[in-house]
């Protein structure tokens, strides 16, 4: 099979050959339809992401696929199931063996590529508004980075919980997906002031903030009493110093959120998380945004949309047609 990978510290990815792996106990054989890029995908490569595997490793952290086989002990999943499953590596390749406790079964109206773009976009969104800020319907949300990966799902959720949403992104064509995802409010944060225009708006009860860096300061600054701003991801490269002092005065709370670490220490909080958000997209209420579909020979321009934003939502890597 064909897996798109880091062979050794400190050497670019390659696209190469290498033998199909085996289901071990509790494992299940994917044949891969489709895998999920994100932003974690390239810290990987430079080593900066806190789960990052030792080399060899296969990059590509969520894949939508087909099973193909099953480990020992298997009882919840059978061969030709359509599954979704969070590795958190391997999903870069045409075959895939992950632990069976990950996978999800999907709805029949979900394409691979649609599923490969779900889990951690939509999962990440919903435990940070729902589980952690306890977003309420009525409130006001700010949305950084909100033509992203994660920013636009967290524009879909925040509309869906009942929330009143403002969108923060760079340009007017990702203002403008922002705003088809449901935005009631768009802000150009390449030349308007998010400050200002937050606190004309009645300022902000949650924020949710992928980019940190001076969004991040501006956002902080426009928050009403008892707001809670969410540290999910720092794309920026300049991870913000809190004056707690601050927080003490405004009685803020900031809260931080690693989507992934659920499954070590609670992981039913992904589980409840995703059971909610399949029966919205079933509902028609949320529906992934892909802006580029690639092959598998293309995974290093993928990657390289992430690098230089020129994606919105999701940018999924494609292993052809597996029934």
């Amino acid at each position: 099979m064909r897996a798109y990978g880091i062979d050794s510290p400190d050497t670019a990815p390659v696209l190469r050959d290498c033998p199909v792996p085996v289901a071990g106990d509790g494992e299940i054989l994917v044949r891969i339809g489709a895998c999920g890029l994100n932003f974690a995908d390239l810290l990987m490569i430079k080593g900066e992401y806190q789960d990052t595997p030792k080399p060899p490793f296969t990059l590509g952290m969520e894949v939508a696929g087909r099973v193909e086989a099953t480990g020992a002990g298997v009882t919840d999943f059978i061969a030709g199931d359509r599954v979704a499953v969070f590795g958190g590596q391997g999903g870069l390749a045409e075959f895939g063996v992950f632990a069976a406790n990950r996978a999800v079964r999907l709805p029949e109206a979900m394409s691979y590529e649609e599923a490969a773009a779900f889990q951690i976009a939509y999962g990440t969104s919903h435990v940070a508004l729902d589980h952690k800020a306890q977003l309420r319907a009525g409130e006001t949300l700010l949305v950084l980075g909100a033509a992203g990966g994660v920013g636009l799902t967290a524009v879909e959720i925040g509309k869906v919980m009942g929330a009143k949403v403002i969108a923060c992104a760079r340009g007017a064509e990702k203002l403008e997906v922002a705003k088809a995802a449901g935005a009631d409010h768009v802000i150009d944060a390449k030349s308007e002031d998010i400050r200002e225009i937050c606190r004309a708006l009645g300022g902000l009860d949650v924020v949710y903030d992928p980019v940190g860096g001076d969004q991040f300061k501006a956002a902080f600054r426009a928050c009403k009493p008892e707001a809670r701003l969410l540290a999910i991801g720092f794309a920026s490269g300049d991870i913000p110093q809190i004056p707690a002092n601050h927080l003490l005065v405004k009685n803020l709370s900031v809260l931080g959120l690693y989507w992934g670490g659920y499954l070590a220490f609670r992981p039913e909080v992904i589980t409840n998380s995703l059971t909610q958000l399949l029966a919205w997209y079933e509902a028609g209420r949320i529906k992934p945004h892909i802006s580029h579909s690639l092959p598998l020979e293309q995974a290093a321009e993928g990657l390289e949309l992430l690098r230089s934003r020129k994606s919105t939502g999701k940018v999924v890597i494609t292993m052809g047609d597996i029934g």
